[in-house]
């Protein structure tokens, strides 16, 4: 009976997301009848129930709405453009300059912003229009936007890393927030030298003119917004408060900056975010419930011990069991947003990860890089889809231009996973 109800989960989560239906509820549905066909119903309704209403009380959680806000605010404050600008005097000087700028500015626009599809969306739609103006190819532009989003879910702040150590029982999240760091910079270092290799082979020469412009100027109109990261990570790595104080403190400032300094939001915009920010952290909230469902219907189908014994039954080398859960997670990813990916599957695949001895924080940012990859990955990648809409070019134009970037990016996660020293040094000498 237990074996047969695992089979109605995995069949009916399947089904259901075949056919269209939003995944929230996929999970919803298919643990209740999961549940129900288990155990007695009237067990099975309150067992579910309050396993989807503690799931939620949790101090943690709090973070989530604060970095939301916090994310919507920047992104209607018209930050972008003075990235952008700042972004040029790092780059300006580099073939392929445009492309950098692109890279860059969604590395800093993202970790400010905590959304992929923000970044292309806001940095993309300023720079790829810009860089075909200037003689760039439209599908290498494109794909140089595409390719550097996913950055900014690495990037601290980021809800990804909060998700999975709620998912996870309590890992830091202070720790993975620095590790996250590390991995995002290594993602964009990796995008930028495709990109130079690519403009140095096609002639792309250094295009982005400063001259009409103040340096000073554009320094000082982008370190407000450049301040935030400051203050999330140093806040953080100095103890002066925690990743949940820190994400009400990102909302303050952002207020302060949009509000007051830069004077981008009127209260009617404000009234807007608002609305926005907790549209969205009510969809996360509902998925966080619906996979503590999940959870519980798998823990009483087996199917977690049993998916551990046949990875682990495939071999015991560590270096293999990495790579079947990295191949997993490439596969998971291409057709599942990384939200939920991450709170269904790490309940399952951590500890098959620490029977072989892998750190937690390390793990973490293993299963989220892989996922990142996801985005930007055919056939449901989203930020695949909205780079190509950004740049009025079809998917198909732009996915043989974003191998050299896939390639460089599948390295990166690679090393990352098979020296975890990449991305744990920082964690460890901040003492977490």
């Amino acid at each position: 009976m237990i074996f047969d109800a695992g089979i109605i989960l995995v069949l009916s989560f399947l089904g259901l997301l075949i056919i269209g239906v939003p995944i929230g509820i996929c999970i919803a549905v298919s643990s209740a009848v999961t549940i129900l066909m288990a155990l007695p119903a009237e067990i099975a309704i309150f067992t579910t129930a309050q396993k989807m209403v503690s799931s939620l009380d949790s101090f943690t959680l709090l973070a989530v709405p604060f970095f939301i806000l916090s994310g919507v605010l920047m992104n209607n404050g018209g930050i972008a453009l003075r990235l952008v600008n700042f972004a040029k005097l790092f780059s300006g000087r580099i073939p392929g300059s445009l492309a950098h700028t692109n890279i860059v500015g969604n590395m800093m626009f993202g970790a400010i912003s905590g959304s992929a599809i923000a970044a292309s969306t806001s940095i993309g739609g300023v720079m790829v229009p810009m860089s075909e103006k200037e003689g760039y190819s439209r599908p290498f532009a494109a794909s140089a936007n595409i390719a550097s989003a996913p950055t900014g879910m690495l990037i601290p702040p980021t809800t990804a890393f909060i998700l999975y150590a709620l998912a996870s029982g309590g890992t830091s999240i202070s720790a993975l927030f620095a590790g996250g760091l590390i991995a995002g910079c290594l993602w964009g270092a990796g995008c930028m030298l495709v990109a130079y290799i690519t403009a140095r082979s096609r002639g792309y020469a250094t295009r982005v003119n400063l001259r009409n412009a103040s340096v000073r100027r554009i320094i000082l109109d982008a370190l407000p917004s450049l301040f935030l990261i400051v203050i999330i990570i140093g806040g953080i790595v100095l103890g002066i408060f925690t990743a949940v104080e820190a994400s009400a403190i990102s909302v303050i400032y952002t207020m302060f900056l949009t509000l007051i300094v830069y004077r981008t939001i009127d209260v009617r915009s404000f009234i807007t975010s608002l609305i926005k920010a907790t549209e969205t952290t009510g969809v996360i909230m509902f998925l966080l419930a619906a996979s503590a469902a999940m959870s519980f219907a798998m823990s009483i189908t087996g199917l977690p011990s049993a998916l551990s014994m046949a990875i682990l039954g495939l071999s015991d080398n560590p270096a293999m069991v990495l790579l079947i859960i990295t191949l997993m997670l490439l596969i998971i990813g291409c057709f599942m947003d990384i939200g939920p990916a991450i709170l269904i599957f790490t309940p399952i695949l951590l500890p098959i990860t620490s029977a072989i001895g892998v750190d937690p924080i390390h793990f973490g940012i293993i299963m989220v890089f892989n996922l990142c990859i996801g985005t930007i990955t055919p056939p449901v990648g989203t930020g695949l889809f909205v780079g190509a809409g950004i740049a009025k070019e079809q998917v198909e134009n732009l996915l043989l231009p974003l191998m050299p970037f896939y390639l460089v990016i599948l390295v990166t996660l690679l090393l990352i996973t098979y020296v975890p020293q990449i991305t744990l040094f920082l964690p460890r000498i901040m003492g977490l």
